[in-house]
């Protein structure tokens, strides 16, 4: 059975919640697709609004951010079942920006994924590396190490169901992309990851998105590999050419 595509927004720290509503009415029937599935990731202040804002389209939400413990004294955070509640589907675990501004090691995120699994929330894992790793010829090391270190204690059930999102950290709102080749090169990487893991049925499951400077002009060609299941997009979230995103074809 064919994976089916899914592109969801990474709104980052965008969108004040009366924005977040506007931009949900201006995409509302851009969006459209049954052919794919659609996530809008925003801040945690826009969830609610949001969640209610896409009621019966076609658009599922999803949080930027959670910590791995259900309540207690952690000022500032929020849990999954916080998430849940809100009505949240989705949540980013690992972007890179989380991992190099807040130094989010894997043995933290591997806590969020496992926690997202129990809350019954869908991660969408992020891995990438450096302009300088990939100059150094260490891109899949770095990538396969990323991926074994955050899925330590997940079973292939959830592994199978999860969504994984390739960001090479040089192409992030840089406007440069990785080439169709590079990116396929690592997303096939990512699987092949998986395979060792767990097995192939697995592998052939997971959802793998590219993510770094997608947009309308090359999301067809990227979309159209064999291993890229879909982006996960920064910038272009956030304006009316994220509906061409999604209708790549």
């Amino acid at each position: 059975m064919a994976r089916k595509k899914i592109v969801a927004g990474n709104w980052k720290m965008n969108m004040t919640p009366s924005q977040a509503v506007a931009l949900c009415e201006e995409l509302k029937d851009l969006v459209k697709s049954e052919d794919v599935d659609v996530v809008y990731c925003v801040p945690a202040i826009d969830i609610v609004p949001v969640v209610e804002a896409v009621k019966g389209t076609n658009v599922e939400v999803g949080a930027e951010n959670m910590y791995f413990e259900d309540k207690g004294a952690y000022t500032g955070e929020i849990s999954a079942s916080m998430l849940v509640d809100a009505g949240v589907k989705y949540v980013i675990i690992g972007h890179s920006e989380r991992r190099d501004y807040f130094k989010e090691d894997d043995c933290l995120l591997n806590k969020k994924v496992k926690k997202a699994f129990e809350a019954g929330l869908t991660p969408i894992l992020c891995c990438g590396e450096t302009l300088e790793q990939r100059e150094m010829g260490i891109t899949l090391d770095w990538i396969r190490m990323q991926i074994k270190s955050d899925l330590v204690g997940v079973t292939a059930e959830q592994a199978a169901s999860m969504v994984i999102a390739y960001e090479p950290i040089w192409a992030i709102g840089t406007g440069k992309t990785a080439t169709t080749e590079q990116a396929q090169e690592v997303c096939k990487a990512v699987r092949d990851c998986i395979a060792e893991i767990y097995d192939a049925a697995t592998a052939e499951a997971v959802r793998i998105q590219y993510g770094g400077s997608v947009n309308a002009a090359n999301a067809a060609e990227l979309f159209a590999q064999p291993d890229i299941d879909g982006g996960l997009v920064g910038g272009a979230s956030l304006k009316a050419d994220f509906g061409k995103i999604v209708n790549y074809k």
